[in-house]
């Protein structure tokens, strides 16, 4: 691959983002610094864009994994005709904020909007008076975890969190210890596990982060023949903020992390006090764990046991 290709986004997990943009918004508002523009009021439009990662809503053809533009284009409205404020740029930064803290939370990552305000009392006649501005969402912290059976299991730990860790959009916060355990599930006869978990601070958006997931899996070789068979690299999104899903390939949290100790037990070592979303103390799980007495500890890798 040429340098000019590597440089060019290529899916979510390069942080591509597309634009959903919903234009010509207008509804009846009382902002500006006259009295007369806050006791009449007077039309305003908007324009949004909605900058996000749309393959997996695409190739599936589920509005669950994008974002309901009627939906942004009411909260936009709602935001115009709610309150008063002196300054368009004010009306501006709301929207956004509400864009990216509700309506379109976790999965925009970016938003532009433009307010137009085409009857602004500047003393002679214009066509319209426009504000854009372009915010960016918080980055968002994730858990992950990494495990394998099959071939150096500790080399190719170290290599997917070095690649995690040079991924531009991504932090890695805290790492777990590595521990050595007894394979959950899958055929009988396979190896012992090595397994931690990673903590990350990341700008990608959650399908962008599991295609991040699945890009780490496919750089170690990683082969889906049995359900819970031996492999390479097994790397699992575990958390993603406080996002609840149910969507068939991207369930948050991890529908079985709550029971498995080879996830907790490292998460509990890094962050003691850390909760799963809907599950509560980890400390807690861990101690029910049935798992829990499989665990034994690993070898050290660089850059794991960084709490």
């Amino acid at each position: 691959m040429s340098p000019i290709e590597q440089s060019v986004p290529r899916d979510g997990a390069d942080g591509l983002l597309d634009r959903i943009e919903v234009s010509g918004i207008r509804a009846w508002g009382r902002h500006g610094v006259l009295a007369a523009e806050k006791e009449l009021g007077q039309e305003f439009g908007a324009d949004v864009t909605l900058h996000l990662w749309t393959g997996p809503a695409g190739r599936a053809d589920a509005l669950s994994r994008t974002v309901n533009y009627a939906v942004v284009a009411e909260a936009v409205a709602e935001e115009i005709t709610t309150g008063s404020h002196d300054l368009v740029e004010t009306l501006a930064e709301r929207i956004a904020a509400r864009i990216l803290e509700d309506v379109g939370r976790p999965l925009v990552r970016r938003v532009g909007v433009r307010i137009h305000k085409p009857g602004a009392p500047v003393g002679r006649p214009i066509g319209d008076v426009t504000v854009t501005i372009e915010r960016d969402a918080a980055p968002v912290s994730g858990v992950l975890a990494l495990g394998g059976n099959l071939n150096d299991r500790a080399q190719i730990l170290e290599r997917a969190l070095a690649s995690l860790a040079a991924h531009p959009l991504v932090d890695v916060e805290w790492t777990g210890p590595v521990l050595e355990t007894a394979p959950v599930g899958g055929p009988d006869g396979q190896g012992a596990f090595l397994n931690s978990v990673v903590g990350v601070r990341t700008a990608l958006g959650p399908f962008a982060l599991l295609d991040l997931a699945h890009r780490l899996e496919r750089e170690a070789r990683r082969e889906r023949l049995v359900r819970w068979g031996p492999r390479t690299l097994d790397v699992d999104l575990i958390a993603y903020g406080d996002l609840r899903s149910a969507d068939e390939e991207l369930t948050l949290p991890h529908p079985r992390a709550h029971e498995r100790a080879f996830v907790l037990a490292p998460w509990h070592a890094a962050r003691p006090e850390a909760e799963l979303p809907g599950h509560g103390s980890i400390a807690a799980l861990l101690e029910g764990a049935a798992d829990r007495g499989d665990l034994a500890p690993g070898p050290e890798i660089a850059g794991f046991g960084r709490p």
